[in-house]
């Protein structure tokens, strides 16, 4: 019986998380909040984007899967360089309006060691998500995760993805160093980016 019941525990907290999601989807609040406060250790800044002072980081989450086009993919991969994380989904006007911003960024630093990937949320077929990539040129990949499985393995308490979409800035350790819930501009992106690309 256990077998049963522990997929079953799964699909509820993974449809539990996207109700919780669709609730803060796609709103382009830049107000919405972020969980910080309290015995937390990030402050959360103007704009919506929460930081992490080095030395208080937790560990970003083992997330690996198949990219839109099967391929796999592992985050551990990219451990040593700066990771951004961007939660997105085809069917959203604000990671429409991200997504030029995130492209531009990605390909202006790659060769300064950082590395963006993408996690595609609620799109239950990848046929719009890879017209999007196309759309709007995307050079980095994406895990294909279309009841939030992957989103479910960020710890409680930390700069988790709570909205849609959210981004999410690891450091050369794999911990994570600022969040932000709401769509992004470059000027935005850069100030979560050079500070921890600054590091040593």
């Amino acid at each position: 019986m256990s077998l049963v019941r522990a997929p079953r525990r799964t699909l509820l907290a993974a449809g539990a998380l996207a109700a919780a999601l669709t609730l803060s989807a796609c709103t382009g609040d830049s107000n919405a909040k972020s969980g910080g406060g309290g015995d937390t250790n990030f402050v959360t800044g103007t704009g919506g984007i929460s930081t992490a002072p080095e030395g208080k980081r937790m560990a970003a989450p083992q997330l690996s899967g198949k990219d839109l086009t099967g391929k796999p993919l592992d985050l551990a991969d990219y451990r040593g360089k700066v990771v951004v994380l961007n939660l997105w989904g085809s069917w959203c006007a604000p990671c429409r309006a991200e997504a030029p911003y995130l492209t531009r960024i990605a390909e202006e630093t790659r060769s300064k060691g950082v590395e963006f990937v993408g996690i595609n949320t609620r799109d239950p077929q990848t046929g719009p998500a890879l017209a999007f990539e196309k759309d709007y040129e995307v050079p980095y990949p994406s895990f294909h995760d279309p009841i939030g499985k992957l989103i479910l393995k960020f710890p409680k308490g930390s700069l988790n993805p709570q909205a849609i979409p959210s981004t999410i800035v690891i450091d050369r350790e794999g911990k994570i160093a600022a969040r932000a819930l709401t769509a992004l501009d470059d000027k935005q992106l850069r100030s979560m980016i050079d500070p921890v690309l600054a590091e040593k």
